[in-house]
């Protein structure tokens, strides 16, 4: 083998010119050895920038101290499973190694797992990695009603480094604008408490329980509603807002019957689009090549284009990770042989079992082809 550390430095600055754009060949360059670790800087996209905020712990009484908010960029992992009929996933965000732990090959970046026999951190090297955007959460400060954080850039007229924050907290939402740096109550027209809170193309979206969601402008704080999609009858839903970069937002509603016994593995779905010029949810039978995961660490998508044929996961499906242990894919129009059911509707396609392995700190996931 030869030995990749002899390379002249010059040529090792040309290199790392080429792969500025290339934040995971980077990593991989900068694991060969100590001198490339030193010549290749680490990616600015793999950083985890925060703010100082004050503390919420309290509110509407002032609190004393301060939380950080901080930027965290989100990756689907996937990593050899021990079986070949099988694919192990990690979601979530990775943790850089210490550049001052000297080891014989720096591992860079990895993923840290809590799974029972398996090591607790895994090299990313291994991975094949898919960019899933990024998540903002709150460290220093977790209140028992705290439940989500949205974060906007105010650069409506270039630069100012101006930002407002959205807290889920409770019963309420709470706002914070960099110019003022306090808590205030953000007052939204709906009874409901708020049950999601996401970002999509410079605007807050707030999905509340009783089925209300809203656009929040980060600058007027003015919130809009949007228009439901067809009443449900005799059902309820529990609604997740899922951004597909700034391509779409999908509403992925879980339809729960108001009479009768609930099984789990019966219940359907529907998924809509919005309309941003009308202001509505137009649903739709298909996603293209994206895939939906829904739950621990937040709602993502990626596009199932760039996973392998075989490995597991497709696109055009919806992946929960929260609640059952064992659970499936979400599909359109899926024949369950009984001829009750509707096919004009997303439910469970038993083709894979997914098995959550762990929810934390990272959600680990097994998918396999299921037992007859």
């Amino acid at each position: 083998m030869p030995d990749w550390s002899l390379l002249p430095e010059e040529l090792l600055q040309l290199i790392s010119k080429n792969l500025e754009d290339y934040c995971f060949d980077v990593v991989h360059a900068r694991s060969v050895c100590t001198l490339w670790r030193s010549l290749f800087p680490f990616p600015s996209s793999l950083l985890r920038p925060s703010y100082s905020l004050p503390s919420f712990a309290k509110f509407p009484r002032k609190s004393k101290g301060f939380c950080t908010l901080k930027k965290v960029p989100l990756f689907l992992f996937r990593v050899r499973a021990p079986h070949a009929d099988a694919s192990e996933y990690f979601l979530g965000g990775i943790g850089r190694d210490d550049d001052h732990i000297e080891l014989p090959s720096p591992l860079q970046c990895s993923v840290k797992v809590k799974i029972p026999d398996s090591d607790p951190l895994i090299n990313m090297l291994d991975c094949q990695v898919l960019a899933l955007g990024h998540q903002y959460r709150i460290i220093g400060c977790n209140p028992k009603y705290y439940k989500g954080v949205a974060f906007l850039p105010l650069n409506k007229f270039g630069g100012g480094g101006e930002f407002v924050v959205l807290l889920n907290y409770t019963k309420y939402l709470l706002v914070l604008r960099s110019t003022e740096m306090r808590w205030m109550l953000l007052e939204i027209p709906s009874y409901g408490s708020c049950s999601d809170l996401i970002t999509f193309r410079g605007r807050f979206y707030a999905a509340f329980s009783n089925h209300d969601i809203f656009a929040i402008d980060p600058y007027s704080l003015e919130a809009t509603p949007l228009m439901p999609s067809e009443a449900l009858l005799d059902c309820g839903s529990v609604n997740d807002l899922v951004p597909s970069g700034n391509d779409e937002l999908f509403l992925v509603e879980k339809i729960i019957p108001r009479t009768g016994v609930i099984y789990l593995g019966r219940l359907t779905l529907r998924v809509s689009r919005l309309d941003e010029e009308a202001g509505k949810w137009v649903e739709v039978s298909e996603i293209g090549d994206r895939l939906l995961v829904i739950g621990n660490l937040g709602n993502v998508c990626c596009s199932a284009k760039e996973l392998p044929d075989g490995c597991g996961l497709t696109g055009n499906s919806i992946v929960f990770t929260h609640g059952r242990k064992v659970t499936y894919s979400y599909k359109y129009g899926v024949h369950t042989g009984r001829e009750e059911d509707d096919l004009n509707c997303w439910r469970y396609s038993r083709d894979k079992c997914v098995t959550i392995l762990s929810t934390s700190p990272v959600v680990a996931l097994r998918v396999e082809t299921a037992k007859p």
